[in-house]
């Protein structure tokens, strides 16, 4: 499996490189509404973005794809800080198009225990949120803060995303709180 993820990495870092191409940004903003969704966890559970309206902030941080090291490191920063989203009122969630059996493998590996949501059937969420690299049918790395209310308070695209300082930081405003 180690071996398999190394290769993954490489071929997505020689990608990017070999195509010389950044990654596409969202057309998404700030202050835009978030679309919608329903996706599954990895426990088979549908996941609605609006069950969430007016009881609890979301993020959504999408990951390219599972055992991968960057994914790797910022999926571990959201669970060591997940009691920072906790006190924020704020719901947590991994988004990737890897299948969920993949994604709960991840989750186990890193003892994570917020929700991994797989956009594996039809990449429609990646899309709808302006993420997806068709090409390659994996979800750039991008977090999304979304409010009580739908609408996104703060977005991180790229290897910047990997650090969830700023998601914790919007997530901290958002619930009155300053660190």
């Amino acid at each position: 499996m180690k071996l398999f993820s190394t290769i993954t990495t490489l071929f997505v870092i020689a990608g990017f490189s070999l195509l010389g191409q950044t990654p596409p940004k969202t057309h998404l903003k700030v202050g835009d509404m978030a679309p919608d969704f329903a996706l599954r966890d990895t426990a088979n559970k549908e996941v609605k973005l609006s069950d969430f309206h007016g009881k609890k902030n979301v993020v959504l941080a999408f990951y390219p794809a599972a055992f991968t090291g960057g994914c790797t490191k910022e999926m571990q920063a959201y669970q060591f800080g997940l009691d920072k989203f906790e006190s924020a009122d704020t719901q947590v969630f991994g988004v990737s198009t890897d299948n969920s059996p993949s994604q709960k493998r991840f989750a186990e590996e890193l003892k994570a225990v917020f929700p991994m949501l797989s956009d594996f059937s039809t990449r429609k969420v990646s899309k709808e949120y302006g993420v997806l690299l068709a090409e390659r049918g994996v979800a750039n790395r991008a977090t999304f803060v979304i409010d009580k209310a739908g609408k996104i308070q703060h977005i991180e695209e790229g290897s910047a995303a990997i650090d969830i300082t700023g998601a914790a930081n919007a997530c901290s405003r958002l619930a009155g709180k300053h660190h």
